[in-house]
């Protein structure tokens, strides 16, 4: 295949914020975790597949198998799919409330904001 550019788990991006390695970093449709530490506006490569312990709404339960969505707003994750909130993966793994990080598999991009 002579058109084969790379596998696109790892993707580079303008840190529209600095960005702490390890952070869920969103670049319009594309959602990753962040593999460094940069600036406002330098390239960061963030890796969108994958299973990441990433921060969430510390008053929730999490099940093993529920969508994750991203709260625009906090950049905290939650399982409730209200407006304006991102699905971004599903939960592998139980999550306590209250707990500060629940354990996701990420999809790569974001999908459509929930509207109601």
């Amino acid at each position: 295949m002579k058109n084969f550019i790379q596998h696109g788990d790892m993707i580079t991006v303008t840190a529209a914020a600095a960005v702490t390695s390890g952070q869920l970093v969103r670049a319009n449709g594309l959602i990753g975790v962040a593999a460094t530490s940069v600036a406002s506006g330098q390239p960061v490569e963030i890796k969108t597949t994958g299973v990441f312990d990433l921060s969430k709404t510390s008053a929730q339960a999490w099940s093993v198998g529920q969508p994750v969505y991203a709260i625009a707003a906090s950049g905290l994750l939650t399982n409730v799919a209200g407006t304006g909130n991102y699905l971004v993966g599903v939960a592998v793994a139980d999550a306590a409330n209250p707990s500060a990080t629940g354990r996701v598999r990420l999809n790569g991009s974001l999908g459509h904001a929930v509207t109601a």
